[in-house]
Order: C-alpha cells, then structure tokens, then sequence
C-alpha cells in the first residue's frame, strides 16, 4: 500500500523533530507551553530532554541574560547538536544526563518543561520525583505529552486506521497513555507529589504528520501495514 501522504524513506530524527516544531501546530503548542510556564527574566530553566536544542533559544530569550538554561539529555548526538546551535548564547549549557537522575544539586532551578519525552522513559514516576527534587519550592513544571489512544487517521480502509492506532499504543510507544496519566502521576510525584493547577487538553488536527513510529531504534511505515492488524 502506498500514498503520497505518507513518507517513504527513513526521516533523519532531528530534522524531523525540526520540522515539526516549524508547522503551525507545532509553534503554537510550544508557545502554550512558554506561556504556561511563565519563565521570568533572571530565573533558571530546564529542558528535560531537551533533544537537538529545538527550545534552548526561545528559553534563553525568556529568562534574559540574567538568567540561566540547562539542557538535559542521555542522547550523545542529541547533546552535541544542542550544544552547537546554543553556542553563541552563554546563558544556555546542554549536559549529559538522565531523567531518572538528574546531574543537578535540589531546589536549583525555578522552572522546568519537558516536551514529548515522559512517553519514552523507563519509569516516568521516578522521573518527575526528579523533576520535583530540582525545582525550588514554588517552582513550577509544565509537560507536553500524547495520549495515542486517541489517535485517528483519515484513511479509507477504517479497519487499518484503527489498527494503527492499537499498534503505535501496545507496541511502538512505551508509556503511550501518558498523556491522559500526567495528572495523577504528578500529584503523586515522590516525596510530596505537585501542586496540579492545569491540565489542558488538546485534540489538534493536522496534515503534517507522519506515519513512522519509532520502535528500538527502528521505523516502521505504511508498507508494513498488514502486521498491524490483530
């Protein structure tokens, strides 16, 4: 099966990610989430996860150069890329890191975000008591994830579609319901949950997708379509 709405090679992953914050859904997401985190001039900012550095600058144009932007990642290449595009600014560092432990001393840090990222982690629990662990009291968190059960795609063959959907949430994304969890995960947070003051929900619709899933390092695409049916 094929289509021309769908890809046909492997997309390099940052360029991906790049283009996908470039789209107008993609922009006003990010820009939700800026504003949700109300980050002010002189305060200090993490990306968890912060991938190629896609949100380094618009964080370091927030808090100003009074102000500071850590960057964290496991990824070598993604930390090197990040690394590169935030050179010039020297209000941003991009380290080295896991989410399960964070390499941050406690209550360092007045806000934190992460961006698609719980859904792939080992334990994402242990990843916001971390998350709590770093930011000062009144400090505040703001998370971007997808609930892939929800998933529709437009597609004349409904049975395939639906398919899809069960495939991406049992087998291709790790945490794929987090996105409606994020809210009791993170007033149970260790050792004394958050404050949950928000939780928007968003059902955006868009041409601009893609139909590759990532799965232990791989991709798979449309081609490969009838294993996904049951």
């Amino acid at each position: 099966m094929t289509s021309s709405a769908f890809e046909t090679a492997t997309p390099d992953a940052f360029a991906y990610l790049d283009r996908v914050a470039a789209t107008g859904l993609g922009r006003s997401c990010k820009r939700h989430m800026l504003d949700e985190l109300g980050v002010r001039p002189g305060e200090t900012a993490l990306d968890l996860g912060c991938g190629p550095g896609t949100d380094l600058g618009a964080l370091a144009e927030a808090v100003t150069a009074t102000g500071t932007v850590i960057g964290i990642d496991h990824d070598r290449a993604s930390v090197d890329t990040a690394r590169d595009r935030s050179a010039e600014r020297s209000n941003v560092t991009v380290r080295l890191g896991d989410v399960h432990q964070l390499p941050l001393p406690d209550h360092c840090a007045d806000r934190a975000r992460t961006d698609r990222v719980l859904q792939h982690v080992d334990d994402p629990a242990r990843a916001l008591g971390e998350a709590r662990r770093v930011l000062r009291p009144g400090g505040r968190l703001v998370m971007g994830e997808p609930d892939w059960e929800t998933l529709t795609v437009d597609h004349p063959d409904s049975g395939l579609s639906r398919a899809y959907t069960q495939y991406v949430t049992d087998e291709a994304v790790r945490n794929a319901r987090i996105g409606s969890q994020l809210a009791r995960l993170a007033a149970d947070a260790p050792p004394t949950g958050f404050s949950v003051w928000s939780a928007p929900r968003a059902a955006p619709s868009t041409p601009d997708t893609s139909p590759w899933s990532r799965r232990d390092g791989g991709w798979t695409t449309f081609p490969t379509a009838p294993s996904w049916r049951p």
